[in-house]
């Protein structure tokens, strides 16, 4: 399917959906691992590069995303009044900043400490240099960045909704449809 003056593509639908899905799937883990107790050695671990395996996968699909998304723009939003437009745009640019934020503070706070990352099983190269300030920054910025985009994520939605109720086709975008087949 091409995109049209009215829907997207279905690459630019199957990465939407592969990004939510991973996005939801993430934070979930992310909050229930915070309790994982330290002993016994190694589950913890296991749980975190876990995450961190997700989170970096997820990061190079935001940037495939954006790399479609470059070559093949967002149908027009008609019909939207422009303040909906101005607040589709921001929201998105601050949605693609979280997703971008999200696993390239997890991947530095990670670097600076000294447990190695751990790609789905992969050990990846390391700098094996603890810096604990640039740690806590990260993890900061980490926790600041889920917030927001858990916020962002809920008025996403929220909007998604709000135009699913009205039958305005703004949301059926980006949802599947069978091919219509001629009478």
């Amino acid at each position: 399917m091409h995109a049209t003056p009215d829907r997207y593509t279905r690459t630019a639908i199957a990465l939407h959906w592969l990004v939510a899905l991973g996005v939801l799937a993430q934070v979930a883990l992310g909050w229930w691992m915070l309790d994982i107790p330290k002993e016994p050695p190694g589950l913890r671990a296991g749980w975190f590069n876990l995450h961190k395996s997700i989170g970096l996968t997820l990061g190079l699909l935001v940037l495939a995303r954006l790399a479609w998304r470059a070559r093949h723009p967002a149908p027009a939003l008609a019909g939207v009044a422009p303040w909906q437009r101005h607040a589709s745009r921001t929201v998105h640019a601050l949605l693609y900043m979280c997703l971008l934020v999200q696993p390239l503070s997890g991947l530095f706070g990670s670097l600076f400490t000294r447990y190695p990352i751990k790609y789905f099983g992969m050990t990846l190269p390391a700098w094996n240099h603890e810096w604990a300030a640039g740690k806590e920054a990260m993890a900061a910025l980490h926790l600041a960045s889920a917030w927001l985009l858990m916020a962002l994520v809920a008025l996403h939605v929220a909007a998604a909704v709000w135009h699913l109720v009205r039958r305005d086709g703004i949301a059926q975008r980006m949802l599947w449809h069978r091919k219509e087949h001629a009478a």
